[in-house]
C-alpha cells in the first residue's frame, strides 16, 4: 500500500481513560475504539499528546497500544513514540514495532530544539532502526523547533519516512508538501482540515473528531471528490465547535464531552486539569446545535 493510500482519511488520536484509582480503564478504551472504527474512521493514534503519552509509563504505553489494537477491527494503527533522548527513542521504536503497527508517529525532541542537521540525524537515525513507516509530526509549539521545508523534503527521501502531520501552521509549507508527492499530509491542527485537505492533504488526524465523527469524515471525503460546496456546508455549523473544544488544554474538553455521554470518566493526569464548568457549558450549546443538525 503506498503511504499516500495507508495515510489518509480521518485518523483519531485517541485519549487514554482513567479510572477513579488513576489506572488506565482498558475497557473505556477498547469500547471508545470499537464505536468509532463503525464510523467511517481510517485509522487510530494512540499515545500521542491526546492520550497524554507523557503522563503514561512505558507498559502503560505498550497496555494502551495492546487494548487499541484487539479492538481496532483491523483497521491500522499508528503509535505515537517520543521523547528527547536518541537511544530511548529507538528503545521505545523497538518495542512498539514487536506489535503489528501501521507505522509510528515521531515528533522532533522536544526541549533539545536541535539545528536542522541534528533533526535530520534524528529522524534518520530513527528510521533506519524502524521496519514500520515514520510519520513526521511537525509541532513547534510542543517541540519549540520547526521541521523546515527543506528539512522535510530532505527527510522524504528516506523510504521509511512516508508522511507528515502538519501542525505547522503555515499554508505555504503545507502546499510545497502536497505539491512534492512525496509524503502523504495529514492535518494535525483541527481548524485547519478543510484548508489544508482543500489544498490536497490526504486527510487528518483530528481530536475533536472523538465526537460528530461522521461529519468530519464526510468533509474528508467530498472535498477529496471536489464537491467543495457539499464539504463547505458541512464544514461551516462544525468549525465554531472545533474551536471551542480547543479553548482549554485537549484533551480536557474532548474528556469532558466524552465523560458526559458516558463513555469514560472524566479524569485527567496532572498537570492536566478538566474543562472549566464555563466551556462545559458553551460545548453543550454547540454540541446541541450539531446535533439537531441532518
Amino acid at each position: 500500500m503506498s503511504s499516500s493510500s495507508l495515510f489518509s482519511g480521518l485518523w483519531i488520536p485517541l485519549v487514554t481513560p482513567f479510572t477513579a484509582d488513576d489506572r488506565v480503564d482498558h475497557a473505556a478504551l477498547a469500547a471508545l475504539v470499537r464505536d468509532l472504527a463503525g464510523r467511517g474512521v481510517a485509522g487510530f493514534v494512540p499515545c500521542g499528546s491526546t492520550g497524554e503519552a507523557a503522563a503514561l509509563t512505558a507498559d502503560e504505553q505498550l497496555a494502551v497500544l495492546d487494548t487499541t489494537l484487539a479492538a481496532a477491527g483491523g483497521l491500522p494503527v499508528l503509535m505515537g513514540v517520543g521523547g528527547y533522548r536518541l537511544q530511548g527513542v529507538r528503545a521505545q521504536l523497538q518495542a512498539v514495532c514487536t506489535r503489528p503497527v501501521a507505522g509510528v508517529l515521531v515528533a522532533a525532541p522536544y526541549y533539545i530544539r536541535p539545528s536542522q542537521e541534528g533533526l535530520l540525524t534524528w529522524f534518520r537515525t530513527l528510521a533506519d532502526a524502524s521496519p514500520v513507516p515514520l510519520v513526521l509530526y511537525d509541532i513547534p509549539y510542543r517541540t519549540g523547533v520547526e521541521l523546515r521545508l527543506e528539512t522535510l523534503l530532505a527527510l522524504a527521501a528516506h523510504p521509511r519516512i512516508q508522511a507528515v502531520k502538519d501542525c505547522g501552521g503555515d499554508a505555504g509549507k503545507t502546499a510545497a508538501l502536497v505539491a512534492d508527492g512525496r509524503l502523504a499530509v495529514l492535518a494535525g491542527e483541527d481548524a485547519q482540515i478543510f484548508g489544508s485537505v482543500a489544498l490536497g492533504a490526504s486527510g487528518a488526524i483530528a481530536s475533536s473528531a472523538h465526537r460528530h465523527t461522521e461529519r468530519f469524515v464526510h468533509v474528508i471525503e467530498r472535498l477529496q471528490a471536489g464537491a467543495l460546496a457539499e464539504a463547505r456546508a458541512l464544514w461551516q455549523p462544525l468549525l465554531p465547535w472545533v474551536q471551542a473544544v480547543f479553548g482549554e488544554p485537549n484533551p480536557g474538553p474532548i474528556k469532558a464531552l466524552l465523560a458526559e455521554a458516558e463513555q469514560m470518566e472524566d479524569r485527567l493526569r496532572a498537570p492536566m486539569t478538566p474543562a472549566s464548568a464555563a466551556l462545559r457549558q458553551r460545548l453543550r450549546a454547540l454540541e446541541d446545535g450539531l446535533l439537531s443538525r441532518p
